[in-house]
C-alpha cells in the first residue's frame, strides 16, 4: 500500500478494509483510490474520515451486498462504490465532486482512472451556478422560516457558510486558478476575482471557529450581507 501520511491504527484499518474487498471482489475489483484530506496530508485524526472510490466492474446491488459486512465494520472509512463507465459518464454532471477526487488522491491498488479523466470547465460552471443559485433560494426559504431564533440562525449561517465555500472555491477555476484549501486564502482570492466583502466573511469565518458570540443585530447584518455576496458571485458565475 503506499504510504499515506496516516497514523498506524487508520492504516492498518484501511490495509484491512481493502484486503475484505480483494477477497471478497477478486478480478471485480477495478481500483481503490483514496482521496480527500487522507490523500492531501490533512487528516485529523479522531475527526477526519478516509474518503475511498472503489471502483467495481459491477456495482449493482448484488454485487455490493457481497462487502455489506466489510462495510458495517468500516467505522471511519467512507466507501463509493462506482463502476469506470458510471465515472466516464458521470463527470459532466458532478464535475465538483472530481475535481476535488482528482486533485488529491492516491492510487491504493489497480488502475488510475482519475489521472485521465476528462471534465469541461463549461459543465463546472453550469453546477456552480445551479448549487450557489439553489443555495440563495433554501437560504431565504430558512430565514423566513426561524421565527426570530438566534440560535437557529447562527446555526443557518454557520453551516451554510461551509457548504458555500466549497462551491465558491471551485468557482475560482473558472478563473483558471487552482483553488487553495486554507479557508482564509479562499476567501481572500474570492474577494480578489468576485468582490465578495472580504471583512464580512472573515467576520463570520472568525466567528464560527472561536465561538465568539454575536448579538441578533449583528449576526442579521453578517447573514444578510453573506446572502448577497452569493446572489452578487451568481450573477457573475451567470456570465462567465
Amino acid at each position: 500500500m503506499p504510504d499515506l501520511n496516516l497514523p498506524a491504527n487508520v492504516k492498518k484499518d484501511l490495509d484491512n478494509f481493502s484486503k475484505g474487498l480483494k477477497d471478497v471482489y477478486g478480478p471485480d475489483l477495478v481500483s481503490l483510490i483514496v482521496y480527500g484530506s487522507a490523500a492531501s496530508g490533512e487528516f485529523i485524526d479522531k475527526r477526519s474520515n478516509i474518503n475511498l472510490l472503489v471502483l467495481l466492474k459491477d456495482a449493482g446491488l448484488p454485487n455490493l451486498k457481497k462487502s455489506a459486512k466489510i462495510i458495517r465494520k468500516s467505522g471511519l472509512i467512507k466507501a463509493i462504490f462506482l463502476t469506470p463507465d458510471y465515472i466516464k459518464a458521470s463527470s459532466d454532471v458532478f464535475p465538483v465532486e472530481f475535481l476535488d477526487m482528482r486533485e488529491n488522491y492516491t492510487l491504493v491498488f489497480g488502475e488510475d482512472l482519475l489521472k485521465e479523466l476528462n471534465i469541461d470547465l463549461r459543465n463546472l460552471r453550469f453546477q456552480c451556478e445551479q448549487e450557489i443559485k439553489s443555495k440563495i433560494i433554501t437560504l431565504k426559504q430558512a430565514y423566513l422560516g426561524l421565527s426570530q431564533s438566534k440560535s437557529a440562525l447562527e446555526e443557518l449561517l454557520f453551516k451554510s457558510f461551509n457548504s458555500s465555500l466549497h462551491i465558491l472555491r471551485n468557482v475560482l477555476r473558472l478563473k483558471g486558478k487552482v483553488p487553495p484549501y486554507n479557508k482564509q486564502e479562499i476567501i481572500n482570492a474570492l474577494a480578489q476575482d468576485y468582490g465578495i466583502s472580504l471583512s464580512l466573511w472573515q467576520e463570520i469565518l472568525s466567528a464560527k471557529n472561536k465561538r465568539i458570540k454575536l448579538t441578533s443585530g449583528k449576526l442579521e447584518d453578517l447573514f444578510f450581507g453573506f446572502v448577497k455576496d452569493l446572489e452578487r458571485a451568481a450573477e457573475i458565475v451567470d456570465k462567465a
